[in-house]
């Protein structure tokens, strides 16, 4: 990750939460305390945080005119670097059930962006709300690629649209593929309820869904559900997933494909690019 992207993503999370440690920060981003440190230290001399002892406040009077997403999500940049080699094999897996020709949906997300990357030699119709993943397919393939109308939220690299008509009642696709922050027996699992609308949106226009979700989500709960799992066709994932909650998700009727992460690598979140 860049220095400029790195430090914007503080910002992003320092606004949401008035105040960031460097202790919280590090893991997150993907980045040494050291540098996270120097960061701060950049952007204080900046005038855009006041740093402390262990991390930095928002500026008195700054929040109210900082203008940022009204929603709540993982930093896409950020997340995108999280799991990385169980993401890849799971997206590879995902695109292997796809046919040239076919009409799919992509929901945003850093799991379903790693789909592109096998996309690229494909011949398919996709319907996508991730204005990442639909750059990269453009520059890079021959894909058909659809954008829904609507605003652009950065941080989580999406398009969502607050109308009831727009593109995505007049396409349909065989399946539909999303990530989640977490899946368990209860459903599958969304940050912010305006997520949630967008996405029941995309799913009423696909035949299928198949959730991607790596080992860390496998039993994560959050407040808000998505779906329950009798709306899940099937749920690809990792072999460090938990068996047990596997097993629960597989009796509620999802069929659920696990791929092998060499476990000499399993743990690891990317090479740390500082």
């Amino acid at each position: 990750m860049l220095e400029k992207q790195r430090q914007q993503l503080i910002l992003e999370i320092l606004h949401e939460k008035q105040f960031v440690s460097v202790s919280d920060l590090s893991p997150r981003l993907g980045a040494s305390e050291a540098t996270i440190r120097r960061d701060l230290s950049k952007m204080a001399e900046r005038g855009e945080l006041n740093k402390i002892h262990g991390g930095a406040e928002v500026i008195k009077g700054q929040s109210a005119n900082y203008r940022r997403p009204y929603i709540k999500g993982s930093v896409f940049l950020a997340d995108k670097e999280k799991k990385v080699l169980n993401k890849r094999l799971i997206a590879q897996k995902a695109v292997e059930l796809c046919e040239d020709g076919e009409a799919i949906i992509i929901n945003g997300g850093s799991s379903t962006f790693m789909m592109g990357e096998f996309l690229v030699d494909r011949n398919l119709n996709i319907l996508t709300n991730s204005f990442v993943l639909a750059h990269l397919l453009m520059e890079n393939s021959s894909n058909q690629i659809t954008l829904p109308g609507g605003e652009i939220y950065r941080k989580q690299g999406i398009i969502l649209s607050s109308f009831e008509n727009d593109t995505i009642q007049h396409y349909h696709g065989s399946k539909m593929f999303m990530g989640t922050p977490g899946i368990s027996h209860a459903g599958v699992m969304e940050s912010d309820p305006l997520l949630i609308r967008a996405e029941q949106k995309l799913r009423k226009q696909a035949d299928k869904l198949i959730v991607l979700a790596d080992s860390s989500k496998i039993g994560q709960r959050s407040n808000f559900i998505f779906s329950p799992l009798s709306d899940v066709d099937v749920l690809i994932t990792d072999n460090l997933a938990d068996a047990a909650t596997l097993r629960e998700i597989e009796a509620s009727g999802v069929e659920v494909v696990v791929v092998d992460v060499p476990s000499d690598d399993s743990d690891s979140s990317e090479p740390q690019a500082d």
